[in-house]
């Protein structure tokens, strides 16, 4: 090999070690935690408005269906309430039952039967550290 060539050869390994430098100092930059954050949150809000968008186009061609959608998503979400509403409603004994509690009654005049709270002889906080 002539002296030529071999320069060449060192200026060419010099340039290719400089270019793979070059690129590992950029995906260093790329692959710092701040910048990833910040490009998944920039994904995210192109995304997020693109689907607001789209959802905002669907509702105007369709009022009467997302009426319906957001009725039905409000009765799910207010079934408990509801569900005592109904059930205070269509009682038989007119009574308001307090918290949702289930009451229950026995209709007998027999001594064999006592259903009394038990008493309990000890303080709230007897026992208590």
């Amino acid at each position: 090999m002539s002296l030529e060539r071999v320069e060449q050869a060192r200026r060419n390994a010099v340039m290719a070690r400089r270019r793979v430098d070059s690129t590992i100092g950029a995906l260093q930059h790329r692959l710092r935690p701040g910048n990833l954050a910040g490009e998944a949150w920039d994904g995210v809000k192109d995304k997020s408005a693109d689907l607001a968008d789209g959802a905002l186009s669907a509702a105007r061609k369709r009022p009467a269906m997302v009426s319906a959608a957001i009725g039905a998503l409000a009765l799910f979400l207010a079934r408990a309430p509801l569900k005592r509403a109904v059930s205070r409603f269509v009682s038989d004994d007119g009574e308001d039952e307090e918290n949702g509690l289930v009451m229950t009654r026995i209709e007998t005049d027999d001594a064999r039967f006592n259903v009394s709270t038990p008493v309990a002889g000890a303080a709230l906080t007897e026992g208590v550290s």
